[in-house]
């Protein structure tokens, strides 16, 4: 007879303390005295990542005085000057995040100064209503819980500016929401929401809206009703239609629609100010004609894995188009008209059985691709002048006609490209100021020197594109220009940077490729705003990672360095946690390998900060 396994006794004293059951007095002990005074101090109290399960009392009562204290000679200069009350702060930010936090205590209406309330990443299945009292709240951030609906007293929350819902258990949105009518940001990304409610289009200030990883399939009539709307993701849901009235949404700059079952473009007219639209893995068939018309001021268009077979001619049409992604649908062949496009920098075609252009081509790039096209234009110029028919002077530059007062004022742009000119008249410079034109592109001339003229355009100019010119140098009096946020010389003669460029700290974006630069400029490190930094096709011979160089862009998200002389690369260069774009083929360095750098930007940074010595 087989024996009785025998007990196994565990002592308490055994037990791994990082599993144990939080006490409520632990989670008090989390709140020093220090931080009650600094939160005093302050207004701000931040119990984020504590391993709270629950809230320390203390917090509901931080508005309370302790004791009163005696105001007397003697006291004011014993008592530390912060415990007195006239130099205490109400709590106006209080930052609960990243705990285990499964209800918060009705008390929370005790704070009733609270502007701003943090309780992203916990386990709450509910939020108090008592919430919906703290009416001077104007951003609340309940994202990453276990949330399903909201108490109807929350929607009373008249000032709210900022709402997160994302990544909880919503399959629904209260009608209420309208209530929340000074809303300026929605997230409601990451959850299992089927319809959006009738009434949203009351949220006529709201600016940003992300509805992306949800199962909508369709949208409310009223919807276009939020004229505000500057962005909007709905990436990964179940929509087959975009609203043919889309083109209320005025003020639409980015619009995100992958991943979705939609199976026509709708026409954009009236959202002039549309910069970005990204669409792909949809069931599109066709660009419409119409739907290029009426996009001016279009840069990015994302097409890939989609139905297309065939590209209208009047593609051309969208001046301004910086990438154009197509891969993956069943185009044959692409028109002439492409190669128009003075701005296009990345046009993407893997993936389709495109017959009239080799193979070999397609893989030398974009500009290669292009060059196809522009010499197969001039070869059959009228055929092509018949073909975009509506706007030759301005697509095909046939004709050297400059933009006057009107053309400048509808657009809001100064546009004089691919007519050979060696300098622009001051009138020009003159109308643009009168209409506040806030982007100038000089591209695919013959300019030697940036314009003089180009100065009166400094409080109002936040575009410069003078790309493919004969350029060699910049003017310092670009360091005077107060707005602008992009500037495109690629394709010129250039090899050094003024130092007062480094001054224009409103810069985002700077395009110096295809120009005869040896090494970075030194002062684009100075350049704290700086998120797109294109240097490809140079004579640049090494990268300056350190903090003094591309180390103190915080802000850079997107770094080519492709087709220079760069022999090395530092591992440092891994630790730019903002980079999303890192392009460095075409340089003689052994490594990373090949097989690394095909890999794409992650695999790069990976293998960097792998190679970092310890």
């Amino acid at each position: 007879m087989a024996s009785k396994p025998s007990r196994i006794h565990i002592h308490k004293s055994k037990l791994n303390p990082v599993f144990h059951k939080r006490e409520k007095s632990e989670d008090s002990a989390e709140l020093t005295k220090a931080m009650v005074k600094q939160a005093k101090k302050s207004g701000t109290l931040c119990l984020a990542n504590k391993g709270l399960s629950t809230v320390p009392e203390k917090v509901w009562h931080l508005l309370e005085p302790e004791k009163p204290i005696e105001v007397t000679l003697d006291s004011l200069c014993e008592n530390d000057e912060d415990e007195l009350w006239w130099n205490q702060k109400e709590l106006t930010n209080l930052d609960l995040s990243s705990n285990s936090l499964s209800t918060i205590s009705p008390k929370v209406e005790n704070l009733f100064s609270l502007t701003v309330l943090n309780l992203q990443d916990n386990l709450l299945t509910s939020v108090p209503k008592e919430l919906g009292k703290l009416e001077k709240l104007t951003k609340i951030n309940l994202s990453r819980n276990k949330l399903t609906e909201l108490p109807s007293e929350f929607f009373r929350l008249g000032e709210l500016r900022y709402l997160n819902l994302s990544h909880n258990n919503f399959s629904s949105v209260s009608p209420d929401i309208s209530d929340l009518h000074m809303l300026d940001v929605l997230d409601l990304s990451n959850n299992q929401i089927t319809t959006l409610p009738g009434g949203i289009g009351f949220l006529v200030r709201l600016t940003e809206l992300n509805c992306s990883y949800n199962q909508i399939n369709a949208l409310p009539a009223d919807f276009v009703n939020m004229r505000s709307l500057q962005k909007w993701d709905m990436l990964h849901n179940n929509l087959t239609e975009l609203p043919e009235d889309i083109g209320q949404l005025r003020k639409l700059e980015c619009i995100y629609m992958q991943h979705n079952d939609i199976e026509a473009l709708p026409i954009f007219e009236g959202c002039e100010q549309l910069q970005e639209i990204h669409i792909s893995n949809n069931f599109i068939k066709e660009i419409p004609a119409d739907f290029c018309e009426k996009l001016p001021h279009l840069k990015i268009l994302d097409l890939r894995d989609n139905k297309i077979e065939k590209l209208t001619d009047e593609i051309a049409l969208l001046q301004n188009l910086i990438r154009l992604d197509l891969s993956n649908n069943s185009i044959n062949s692409l028109p002439n008209c492409l190669s128009t496009l003075a701005h296009l920098q990345s046009l993407q075609l893997d993936g389709n059985p495109i017959k009239s252009i080799r193979r070999d081509i397609i893989q030398c790039g974009t500009q290669r691709v292009l060059k196809v096209l522009r010499d197969r234009a001039h070869e059959s110029p009228p055929k092509e002048m018949a073909v975009v028919g509506k706007q030759p002077s301005s697509v095909i530059g046939e004709q050297n006609v400059l933009p006057d007062r009107y053309k400048i004022r509808k657009n809001r742009c100064l546009s004089v490209t691919m007519l050979a000119l060696s300098e622009i008249p001051d009138q020009l410079f003159s109308d643009a100021l009168q209409e506040n034109a806030y982007m100038v592109d000089f591209s695919k001339n013959r300019l030697s020197t940036v314009p003089s003229g180009l100065h009166v355009l400094s409080d109002c100019c936040q575009e410069l594109v003078i790309s493919n010119n004969l350029l060699k140098e910049l003017p310092p009096f670009l360091s005077q220009f107060t707005r602008l946020s992009r500037i495109d010389v690629s394709n010129n003669a250039i090899a050094r940077l003024p130092q007062e460029i480094g001054l224009v700290n409103t810069l985002r974006e700077l395009n110096l490729s295809n120009n005869r630069f040896t090494e970075i400029p030194k002062c684009v490190y100075d350049l704290q705003w700086l998120e797109i930094l294109l240097l490809r096709d140079n004579k640049i011979t090494e990268i300056d990672a350190s903090e003094n160089g591309l180390s103190s862009l915080k802000r850079l998200g997107r770094l080519d360095l492709s087709n220079n002389n760069i022999e090395k690369v530092p591992p440092v260069l891994g630790n730019l946690k903002n980079i999303t774009n890192l392009e460095l083929m075409g340089n003689p360095f052994k490594l990373p390998r090949q097989e690394i750098l095909v890999k794409g930007t992650d695999a790069i940074m990976s293998y960097l900060r792998g190679r970092i010595p310890v």
